[in-house]
């Protein structure tokens, strides 16, 4: 493993991985086992990506081997599974610079300053960076963070209050059932009767309205009131046109992601809609020699968005780049569970069968 850092303070190493959400981590461990060290970059300000930034209680059931995990139960298993290999994170930092060097490495920095020489990159950045897709009503931008919020950090805040919350896709619904009985009540408000999420989801949303549990309006949030720099009522405009105002202590807004590329479009790269084309699924490698993209954010013939998908992609990507990092060494493909050298590097002892 190579990690070095210049008089200059720029660091030179072997792997840059764009992105430390759980196909990131994962591209941590693979290239691990090739002995190849990883500096890992984030804009989020803690590891984890989307599934922690936006739904770390929410059950995930198709990890093999783990019936069922969250989001943040995922990633810490994850940090344990690669706490060997001894990656360093750079969070809270966009990439801002991804240019090819005359002697074939890369030259990377992030807005927080920090530069770096590197052999290779790995974009996992999932949908690029995201906003959440906020409520166009004029004023209400100034209650963000006391009493408007676009994600769930802290559940308890929410216990015991009166609760707005709109949104007709997983999120919105997801959250609605999950405070009623929690919060002194809810309200869903959606624009339309149709609905995006899992129609279990919907089916007891209704069933709970009919139980009087919780409540249901279809209109758009056009105004709000406030008293004393508090907010304390949504105007909501109904299908008859009629406009009415619905007290609350809390307003939780789930209108999706706005996913954007950003710096990642300056680049270089072949773009099909917003995601990475990469060559082929032997090494998951992009146009640019030497850049690999693995996870949501790549695109070919039968891609499946899934994070099993993902960590597939990262296995074999680490592959595809070793002859960068190690051009004189022939690479073998090894065990976890019987190879001594794999069982050194992982720091656990070799097992001895009778």
């Amino acid at each position: 493993m190579n990690s070095t850092v210049t008089p200059t303070g720029v660091i030179e190493t072997d792997a840059v991985i764009i992105g430390a959400g759980p196909v990131g981590l994962f591209q941590v461990f693979e290239l691990g086992l090739l002995e190849i060290k990883a500096h890992v970059i984030d804009s989020l300000g803690a590891v984890g990506g989307q599934c922690v930034e936006l739904y770390p209680d929410k059950p995930i059931y198709d990890i093999p081997a783990v019936p069922s995990c969250t989001g943040q139960e995922l990633t810490d298993n994850l940090l344990k599974q690669i706490e060997p290999f001894e990656p360093t994170f750079h969070l809270g930092q966009e990439v801002v610079k991804v240019q090819r060097r005359d002697d074939g490495r890369f030259d990377v920095a992030t807005t927080a300053g920090t530069e770096f020489i590197t052999k290779t990159i790995f974009i996992a950045a999932g949908v690029g960076s995201f906003q959440a897709r906020t409520l166009k009503v004029d004023g209400i931008d100034v209650f963000e963070g006391s009493q408007l919020h676009y994600k769930v950090k802290d559940p308890a805040q929410f216990e015991g209050k009166n609760l707005v919350i709109c949104g007709g896709g997983d999120s919105a619904l997801d959250w609605a059932l999950n405070f009623v009985g929690k919060a002194e009540s809810v309200v869903l408000l959606h624009r339309r009767e149709d609905f995006r999420a899992a129609p279990a989801s919907v089916a007891k949303m209704k069933a709970l309205c009919d139980e009087y549990e919780m409540q249901l309006i279809i209109g758009q949030a056009t105004g709000f009131e406030s008293k004393d720099d508090k907010l304390t009522e949504l105007k909501v405009t109904g299908q008859d046109g009629v406009t009415r105002r619905v007290p609350l202590d809390m307003l939780l807004v789930f209108y999706g992601l706005s996913p954007k590329l950003g710096p990642i479009a300056e680049w270089g790269l072949d773009i099909e809609r917003r995601q990475l084309k990469v060559q082929d699924t032997e090494k998951f490698e992009t146009n640019v020699p030497g850049i690999f993209a693995v996870g949501d954010i790549n695109t070919y013939p039968g891609k499946k968005k899934l994070i099993l998908s993902g960590f597939h992609e990262a296995a074999l990507a680490a592959f595809g780049a070793a002859p960068y990092i190690f051009p004189d060494k022939k690479i073998h493909m090894q065990y976890t569970t019987t190879s001594p050298k794999l069982h050194k590097v992982l720091g656990v002892e070799t097992p001895v069968f009778d």
